[in-house]
């Protein structure tokens, strides 16, 4: 068993009800990082955002989106019983790393796959960032400082499943420049003086490496190798609808396109959500989404230089790119 640690939540009166879950604190695309003494940083991860529960009598993994995936996640589960805490809360982010230690969110979709994978499911590591519940007390109220003042001696030193994503005290600038050069996806800014508050307030802020935002798939174009995928066709929001930004036809594997095929051609649909004629176009029904890495938008609003990084259920809350 984890050593119990000693620290307790400060400025807390009587015990509070555990919540059933917590919409995520979400942070904010900009474009520098922040500036000022009140800034932390943490390098992004590339992955699913969860919120680990562990309660008396169980342990629940809960998605972004409000799904229970402890079953997909089940080394995570094992080892959240193993913290020394009766109760508790941590928000952070799972994800498989690469060979040089950087998150790669396609890795982790094929740990989490069906079909046999180079890639097994106890490869995926839960990065803790945060401590929302503690013991009956909840802790969203207190400053950021003060939850990872909790949160280290629980996470900190461990080399599992669940280990403490690591916080910054630098120049943003400086961070994000060495963050780049090591080819990782960007960093996350958060004020250490600020409660948890779910949503997007600008209270953590991301800025990209290379951008990458998920898009949703209104259609594919048949490859001339039989069974598999030519072109994805994305969508953005724009206004209540749908509007075309592009293809994307490179990412993924001569295999991976074929399970894709297959998978899109559940959902063909001959009413498509978008406005756009193609001959060899075939729609399908709004309910996926691509998240796809890309370097600029071209002068007549599409994509440039797409690749397609992994795919999610647009049920599960991802945030889908709007155009302004």
């Amino acid at each position: 068993m984890a050593k119990t640690s000693s620290k307790t939540p400060r400025g807390t009166s009587s015990p509070d009800p555990m919540p059933d879950r917590v919409d995520p604190c979400l942070a904010m695309i900009v474009d520098k990082p922040p500036k000022g003494p009140d800034w932390a940083f943490e390098v992004k991860l590339d992955g699913y955002r969860l919120a680990v529960h562990v309660e008396s009598d169980r342990v629940r993994i809960i998605t972004r989106g409000g799904y229970d995936w402890t079953a997909r996640f089940a080394s995570i589960a094992a080892e959240a019983r193993e913290l020394g805490h009766k109760s508790l809360i941590l928000d952070g982010e799972a994800v498989v790393l690469d060979d040089q230690g950087r998150s790669d969110f396609g890795m982790l979709q094929r740990a989490l796959g069906k079909r046999p994978s180079l890639h097994d499911p106890r490869e995926i590591i839960f990065f803790a960032f945060d401590l929302l519940y503690l013991d009956g007390w909840d802790l969203r109220r207190l400053p950021l400082r003060e939850r990872r003042w909790l949160l280290d001696p629980i996470v900190a030193g461990r080399d599992g499943a669940i280990r403490l994503s690591e916080e910054v005290e630098a120049d943003g600038e400086e961070f994000y420049r060495v963050a780049c050069e090591h080819g990782l996806e960007g960093i996350v800014g958060k004020r250490q003086d600020k409660p948890y508050r779910s949503g997007r307030y600008g209270d953590w802020q991301k800025i990209k490496c290379v951008r990458t935002d998920s898009f949703v798939i209104v259609g594919f174009e048949p490859s001339t190798v039989p069974g598999a995928i030519g072109r994805l066709l994305l969508a953005a929001k724009k206004g209540e609808g749908l509007a075309y930004v592009g293809g994307c036809g490179t990412g993924w594997t001569s295999e991976m396109s074929k399970e894709l095929r297959k998978l899109l051609e559940g959902i063909v649909t001959k009413s498509p959500a978008v406005n756009l004629k193609r001959k060899n176009a075939v729609f399908t029904e709004p309910l996926l989404v691509a998240e796809v890495e890309y370097r600029a938008w071209t002068e007549d609003g599409k994509l440039r230089h797409p690749s397609f990084k992994g795919i999610r259920e647009r049920a599960d809350g991802a945030t889908i790119y709007e155009l302004k």
